[in-house]
């Protein structure tokens, strides 16, 4: 075993169906993560598609700030909380270290190394050291948990945050329609390094989410994993609504769901609804659609939506990235 106390559940070596996953909770319940929370869902499944021991690491954020609350704890793996900007360089310290304990006989059991971290601490914050883990090419799985914004601050915008969407920095008003800027592509960047995978996931799309997140720990390198994490203090929306509005973000194309395979994308799933089904449902997008003003701003959003379309299936048709 990796860490005293730690009780691991019996690993599936394969996972077909939601049946195959354990029964075993290693994000154990009682945490101050609010209700409907898409980070904690996130955590909860991901942990769900371990293959054996793994050390998770955390930055300051929701998910960290919530479920530590000293002395307590839910984690039920090694876990270590570090800085916003030092996740990825904390987990690739670690990945080494383990190597040349093996290496010295000191440990000769394998294990997985294991990143969460949210869309301030990985868009933004951890850039720097994200991109230099990929480049020195650790044997890392990153999972940021994107709720697009500084949540656990007081809902600030971030690089993450789409255009239109109201934060207590990007108000909307007579001059602002919200957030100006293009959301950044984060799964873009990570594949420009030439790693062995990166993809989306969605809460909404379990078995979709969970065989990724085991591609992901399976390939020989590092891998990247985007997950959309809707948050109902930040995005306006009723706590019960959490994946039902996970699902609108793929199924209006707002989040595609894509996979990055040795430099090979596949879309895994196709838009079939417009965007203003996912718009409506959320506070922060409301003003796009009941205020006139706004209207041209609202089509330059779906241009952009529908750029990006075009630009996944035309990689997808030329076969490599």
């Amino acid at each position: 075993m990796v860490s005293i106390g730690v009780v691991w559940p019996s690993f599936p070596k394969e996972i077909r169906t939601l049946k195959d996953l354990p029964r075993e909770e290693l994000l154990a319940p009682g945490h101050r993560l609010c209700s409907g929370c898409g980070a904690a869902i996130v955590a909860r499944m991901a942990l769900k598609a371990l293959r054996r021991p793994t050390i998770v690491v955390v930055p300051t954020g929701c998910l960290e700030v919530a479920t530590t609350i000293y002395p307590y704890t839910s984690w039920r793996t090694p876990w270590i909380h570090v800085a916003f900007e030092n996740a990825a360089a904390v987990a690739s310290g670690i990945e080494a270290a383990w190597k040349i304990l093996k290496k010295k006989g000191y440990r000769k059991e394998d294990i997985d190394v294991l990143v969460l971290g949210g869309d301030g601490g990985t868009f933004d914050i951890g850039m720097q050291a994200l991109s230099g883990m990929l480049e020195r090419f650790h044997d890392v799985v990153y999972i940021c948990y994107d709720n697009e914004a500084y949540m656990n601050t007081g809902i600030q915008r971030s690089s993450a945050t789409p255009p239109g969407a109201w934060t207590t920095t990007t108000p909307f008003g007579k001059v602002w329609p919200g957030k100006l800027e293009r959301k950044k592509d984060l799964i873009g960047i990570a594949v420009a390094h030439g790693i062995p995978y990166a993809a989306t996931i969605s809460i909404a799309y379990p078995l979709d989410f969970i065989k990724k997140v085991r591609k992901a720990l399976e390939v020989d390198g590092p891998a990247v994993l985007h997950a959309i994490a809707p948050c109902p203090r930040g995005w306006r929306f009723d706590p019960s609504e959490t994946v039902e509005i996970a699902r609108l973000a793929v199924e209006t194309g707002f989040f595609p769901l894509y996979e990055v395979e040795n430099g090979k994308l596949k879309i895994n799933v196709r838009r079939t609804k417009p965007v203003e089904e996912y718009l409506k449902r959320q506070g922060r997008f409301r003003h796009l659609l009941e205020r006139p003003e706004y209207r041209s701003f609202l089509e330059w959003i779906k241009k952009t939506i529908d750029e990006m379309w075009e630009r996944l299936e035309k990689l997808e048709k030329a076969g490599v990235v």
